[in-house]
C-alpha cells in the first residue's frame, strides 16, 4: 500500500520539517540544527534516513570537504505538492496565515491554492465527490468514454 510506506518514510514530524527546510534552501547539517532547534542525534538519524529512502541526497561540499551538503533528490522534489498542501491546510485550520508566502520566482505571483482535480479540471472538493475504485475498473470506464 502507498500510503503506509510513505508515511513511514515522511510521515515523522522532524522528517517532513526536514523536507521543508531543503525546500527552503537549508543545505548544511548545522543549518537544519539551527533552523529547526533539533537536537544533533535525531537529526543525524533522520538525515539518515531520508537519504537512504530517497529523498535527500548527500554530497561533499566543494567549498569545504569537512562538510555534507543535503539537498532533495527527484523523489524529494516530488513532495512539493504534499508540503504545500499541509501548509495550506495547516493556514486555513490551524490558525493565521504566515508572514511569507510561496510565489512563483519568475512572475511573483502567489501560489494557487491546492486541489483535487478530475482529469478534465473540475475540482472536487468534497468527500462525496470521490471513491476508490481499482486502478483495472477507472481505467476501462475511461477507454470507453475515449471510444
Amino acid at each position: 500500500m502507498p500510503l503506509p510506506a510513505a508515511v513511514e518514510l515522511i510521515g515523522e514530524k522532524w522528517a517532513f520539517l526536514i523536507v521543508r527546510g531543503a525546500f527552503n534552501e537549508l543545505h548544511h547539517f548545522e543549518e537544519f540544527q539551527a533552523g529547526l532547534g533539533i537536537a544533533r542525534n535525531i537529526l543525524s538519524d533522520r538525515l539518515a534516513k531520508l537519504v537512504a529512502g530517497g529523498i535527500l541526497q548527500r554530497t561533499p561540499d566543494p567549498s569545504d570537504r569537512r562538510k555534507v551538503i543535503y539537498s532533495l533528490a527527484p523523489k524529494g522534489e516530488a513532495l512539493m505538492p504534499v508540503v504545500l498542501a499541509l501548509r495550506q491546510w495547516g493556514e486555513e485550520w490551524g490558525g493565521r496565515p504566515a508572514d511569507i508566502m510561496l510565489v512563483n520566482r519568475s512572475t511573483g505571483s502567489p501560489v494557487r491554492k491546492i486541489c483535487v482535480q478530475s482529469e478534465d479540471g473540475k475540482v472536487l472538493n468534497r468527500h462525496d465527490d470521490l471513491v476508490w475504485v481499482s486502478r483495472a475498473h477507472a481505467e476501462s470506464v475511461n477507454k470507453g468514454r475515449a471510444a
